[in-house]
């Protein structure tokens, strides 16, 4: 595990220019993190490269996009894409002709999942063939990029690849049971963690959100010589959450959304970044705050530590936060004002329950009914206050959240010295306040 190293001082104004190149290895789909580095490096003139994990046929096969899937791909992307097939995982893989992890989960029922195993052996051969196919196909998108980037140019290869739940009906209700399951539909993450089923999850997610880092900063060995040769840089940066740093009891403190299941992922994430650092690579995880998406909506909760970062901006700009205050409380159902939910949000961050379980060296912590009953209820409520629950407070915050790290991320490649960075509350209230971010709260 990596020392909790949070963004403390703003990086210096990066070297980037019209010329280099930004390269997101992981497709565009809908707003999200990625977002915020696209728009800081369009805002410094830089080049976007793309990459697609293309799509399967009806039969299971992998390929590339069509000439129309191409089209809408880089028109959501506003840049060229890579169209070579870079999907990340083993489910669909079918080792000596084996039947794959999404077949065998075809007929499996959620009730089952502490009777179902797999023979020895099979998920390693089926992690080595996908592992095998997604390596053989990046070292044709590191080949490209050879081809379309200027050895004068300077690169940022941004690792936004992430999940990794096989692809089976199977896993929806008795995830949902996981992470939003409350009385008797509880499920405690531990045993269904240590489960066979469990296990097949953290190798999904070590293989798709995890070691694609590592794939991809050994494949660019060739790049990253080429620049350096001609006096360029190239910086490999990657998305990871390990907890945040926010406002809670009046202090700025580590806390973190449980269960996250994916949490021994990113720090395995991590421990790719330091072993890169030790070769003189210039590899960084950037810990974001949590955000609400259409991808973590599977985590009811997650979003409650995005509400005091409003009452960071009120306190450290009052002035500049007012127009980000005032879209919020349009949000709000009559009747509902934004001090009362504030409150709740900080009543819940605060409650012993929640704040004394947590700690960074045992992270990620499992759950327990208690915890996941209160997360799950103040989520709701929360969610109640909002004139429309799909206009949610929220999305306004997780918006400044993404636009904040993608500036910080292109910024901070440029000179980092360190394997795992912290981008948390105050850093962003920091960027906001400071001329380089102050367009951010627009």
């Amino acid at each position: 595990m990596v020392d909790y190293c949070p963004m403390t001082i703003l990086p210096a104004a990066a070297g980037y220019k019209a010329g280099d190149v930004l390269v997101l290895v992981g497709e565009l789909f809908g707003r999200g993190y990625a977002n915020g580095l696209l728009e800081e490096a369009k805002r410094l003139g830089m080049t976007v490269l793309g990459t697609t994990v293309g799509r399967r046929d009806s039969d299971g096969t992998l390929r590339p996009l069509t000439a129309e899937e191409l089209t809408e791909a880089e028109a959501l992307l506003g840049s060229r894409i890579i169209n070579i097939p870079l999907e990340a995982g083993f489910d669909m893989e079918s080792p000596n002709g084996a039947p794959s992890v999404a077949e065998r989960l075809k007929k499996a029922k959620p009730d089952e999942w502490e009777s179902i195993s797999f023979e020895p052996g099979f998920l390693e051969q089926a992690c080595a063939a996908g592992t095998a196919r997604f390596r053989a196909n990046l070292q044709q998108v590191m080949t490209e990029l050879e081809r379309l980037i200027p050895a004068s140019s300077n690169i940022i290869l941004a690792h936004t690849m992430a999940g990794g739940i096989p692809r089976a009906r199977f896993f929806m209700p008795l995830l949902n049971r996981v992470f939003k399951g409350s009385g008797d539909k509880y499920l405690p993450s531990e045993p269904f963690w240590n489960s066979a089923i469990g296990q097949l999850c953290d190798a999904s997610f070590n293989e798709v959100t995890a070691d694609t880092f590592k794939y991809l900063i050994d494949a660019s060995a060739g790049l990253r010589k080429r620049a350096e040769q001609a006096g360029s840089r190239v910086a490999c940066t990657a998305y990871g959450y390990h907890g945040t740093g926010i406002l809670v009891n009046g202090s700025y403190q580590w806390q973190s959304y449980t269960p996250y299941l994916q949490g021994f992922a990113k720090m395995r994430l991590e421990d790719h970044a330091v072993a890169a650092r030790k070769q003189g690579i210039n590899a960084t995880v950037f810990n974001c705050p949590e955000i609400l998406t259409n991808s973590s909506a599977l985590f009811l909760g997650v979003e409650l530590s995005l509400y005091p970062l409003l009452t960071a901006l009120q306190q450290v700009a009052p002035e500049q936060a007012v127009p980000l205050t005032e879209r919020c409380k349009a949000l709000l159902a009559d009747g509902c004002s934004l001090e009362s939910l504030m409150t709740t949000a900080a009543d819940y961050l605060g409650a012993p329950l929640i704040n004394d379980a947590l700690e960074f060296k045992s992270w990620p912590q499992h759950s327990t009914r208690e915890q996941m009953e209160l997360m799950l209820a103040t989520s709701a409520k929360l969610m109640e206050m909002h004139r429309d629950q799909k206009q949610l407070i929220c999305a306004e915050l997780s918006r400044l959240v993404f636009r904040s790290t993608g500036r910080l991320m292109v910024q901070g490649s440029w000179s980092s010295t360190e394997a795992a960075v912290w981008l948390n509350h105050d850093t962003i209230a920091a960027l906001v306040t400071d001329q380089r971010g102050a367009d951010l709260l627009d």
